[in-house]
């Protein structure tokens, strides 16, 4: 009965773009992998992404998950697609003419920086520097929740 229990991943980007990844499961060992799942996805370093799996006595069932690793790429999808929604407020563009380009939102041409939101960029707007757009909620975070 415990291997059906859900489990949950849950990623926060901090106003600064530095990120903890919170795992239900205990370690198994592979956290510099998730680390650089979400990295090498939102384009930030690694050593940018904290991994924190769960502690002893965390809950109903802390163990290892071979779901884990798709679960986080669902996750970063949703913070990649709250990311567009706000990089567009944030140029005043249209979000779906945006194109995701080495690590950041881009409208027209990436060579003009004016044109070009980072994930870092986004999360600070994110925070309370922007107007939100209609519907989106302050903050950049994500979770997805599964089972095996």
């Amino acid at each position: 009965m415990a291997d059906e229990a859900y489990r949950a991943v849950f990623l926060r980007v901090h106003p600064t773009g530095k990120m903890v990844l919170s795992l239900t499961t205990d370690s198994d060992g592979r956290e510099g992998e998730y680390a650089q799942l979400v990295a090498g996805e939102l384009g930030v370093p690694a050593l940018d992404v904290k991994v924190v799996p769960a502690g002893t006595g965390h809950g109903y069932n802390a163990a290892a998950s071979a779901g884990t690793p798709a679960a986080i790429a669902n996750a970063v999808g949703k913070i990649r697609e709250k990311a567009r929604l706000l990089a567009g407020a944030a140029l005043q563009a249209d979000p779906d003419t945006l194109t995701w380009a080495n690590g950041a939102w881009v409208d027209g041409d990436a060579a003009d920086p004016t044109n070009v939101k980072t994930i870092e960029d986004i999360a600070l707007y994110a925070h309370g520097t922007g107007e939100l757009p209609p519907g989106v909620e302050g903050g950049l975070d994500a979770q997805a929740v599964y089972r095996d």
